[in-house]
């Protein structure tokens, strides 16, 4: 298939997760992304129980790169801030590991797949990959800004210039944030079964992971037991201290709050909390820690 043809799949793809995007938010559903989309009248999947994965309609090389949830391999982001993805097995010259090698002398543009939690992954494009280190079973993979990319012309680009390398090393470091917090909302959901800890609401589009301690504070580290799963509403409310949680699990509303006059929001959704017990996590490793929660309601307490 000619260069153009593979650039206008690969280009198709890139519109279609936008939309996606667009429509269900960065975090996307693992079925929805292997079921793929047609183009052409053919069936493109974006990816595989393999890592690297390449359509059969593409002829030029791989189309997408996943981390999966608690997968064999430790992608991770190396001191010079580029993802270090793990070659297929431990043969570099597996067919997987070439296609990765070819991707990178022809500048492909490809999709990051991070899994989140089982079944939840963020799509990241178009990325590149921009060293190859056979040794170490790994290449260097850096994210590149969409809207300066514009559409694939399946022409090989210029050699990067110093201006193209930072932008790169920029965009990386941002998805490297943005992973950190997508992964961190969707353990703390998941922990607390996609509902509210205080309500029980459901809907998981107004749900957020809520931290005990923020990222600011010297313990504010972005594990499940320093999260919360709250509501859009409680989580305002526990951000600014009209609520606060024992290290019993039990929650007190501020005692001014407690005596004001408001509508039926106040009163049901905040005042009605005071004394009841947070819906815990099943599982006793996910609980909140009490020690976090000590020093959390000590902040709340000097908020009175």
């Amino acid at each position: 298939m000619p260069d153009q043809n593979n650039a206008r799949i690969r280009n198709a793809v890139f519109e279609w997760l936008r939309d996606q995007v667009a429509r269900h938010g960065d975090v996307l559903p693992r079925d929805l992304l292997a079921s793929g989309f047609e183009v052409e009248g053919v069936r493109v999947p974006l990816l595989s129980p393999q890592g690297i994965f390449k359509p059969k309609v593409l002829t030029d090389g791989p189309l997408s790169i996943t981390t999966a949830p608690g997968g064999p391999y430790d992608d991770a982001f190396g001191l010079d801030g580029l993802l270090q993805y793990r070659y297929r097995g431990n043969d570099p010259d597996h067919r997987d590991n070439v296609g990765l090698r070819a991707a990178m002398v022809q500048r492909l543009p490809l999709v990051y797949f991070h899994g989140l939690v089982p079944g939840k992954y963020v799509a990241t494009w178009p990325v590149y990959i921009v060293a190859d280190h056979p040794e170490e079973l790994k290449v260097s993979v850096a994210v590149d800004d969409a809207q300066y990319q514009g559409r694939f012309s399946g022409n090989a680009v210029p050699d990067l210039s110093e201006p193209d390398e930072l932008r790169r090393r920029y965009a990386t470091a941002a998805v490297r944030v943005r992973l950190h917090q997508r992964s961190f909302r969707e353990r703390v959901l998941e922990a607390y079964q996609r509902q509210c800890a205080f309500c029980r609401f459901k809907h998981e589009e107004m749900l957020d992971a809520a931290h005990i301690l923020p990222d600011s504070h010297p313990d504010g580290e972005p594990h499940v037991r320093n999260g919360l799963s709250l509501c859009t509403l409680h989580h305002a409310a526990f951000d600014r201290y009209f609520v606060g949680l024992t290290p019993n699990y039990v929650i007190e509303v501020r005692p001014d709050i407690l005596k004001e006059k408001d509508g039926p929001t106040l009163a049901h959704a905040i005042q009605g909390l005071h004394g009841k017990k947070i819906l815990l996590p099943v599982l006793k490793q996910h609980r909140p820690d009490t020690d976090l929660l000590a020093i959390r309601y000590e902040l709340f307490a000097a908020n009175r």
